[in-house]
């Protein structure tokens, strides 16, 4: 029987990647208790091509909101494997913080992570996507990413979290 949230990523054609490996020294995501604390997703597409540049010169807050999307779907990967294949057993998101690649004068930061919020509400729903976030702009990102988004979640250890 498919989950919710995977009837909800085919309804929005959305097929999850493999979870991403780590880049450096960490490890992809960290469990403690019912705790998932997941590293900083960058934002590839389906064809492994990352979108790059600085929001405001000379991407748009709608390439920037399109690449933190993409973000969540990383997230979303991240979370699945976390959970044992189960995207139903995440409770809860608990927090999010979206790192924005940006000029020193753009100042849009929350519009940009409005696409990885919204993705995780209409993958997970309301109730369990819904979460306090942290978006603000930095200098420079690895591999002169658009955006940087990690999270933590809150995983549901007696069974399926909704239904």
């Amino acid at each position: 029987m498919t989950g919710t949230a995977e009837a909800n990523l085919k309804k929005l054609g959305i097929t999850l990647p493999a979870p991403a490996a780590p880049a450096a020294a960490y490890v992809p995501y960290s469990i403690s208790g019912n705790q998932v604390y997941i590293s900083g997703q960058l934002p590839k597409n389906a064809e492994g091509k990352l979108a790059v540049g600085q929001l405001g010169a000379p991407l748009t807050v709608e390439e920037g909101k399109a690449a933190a999307a993409t973000c969540a779907v990383h997230l979303l990967a991240q979370m699945k494997a976390a959970a044992g294949g189960d995207l139903d057993k995440i409770k809860k998101v608990l927090m999010v913080r979206c790192y924005v690649n940006s000029a020193s004068n753009f100042h849009e930061h929350p519009f940009v992570a409005n696409g990885c919020s919204e993705l995780l509400v209409n993958v997970l729903g309301e109730e369990v996507g819904r979460h306090a976030r942290c978006a603000f702009g930095v200098a420079q990102l690895p591999f002169n990413a658009a955006v940087e988004i990690e999270a933590h979640v809150e995983l549901d250890l007696q069974g399926s979290a909704h239904m």
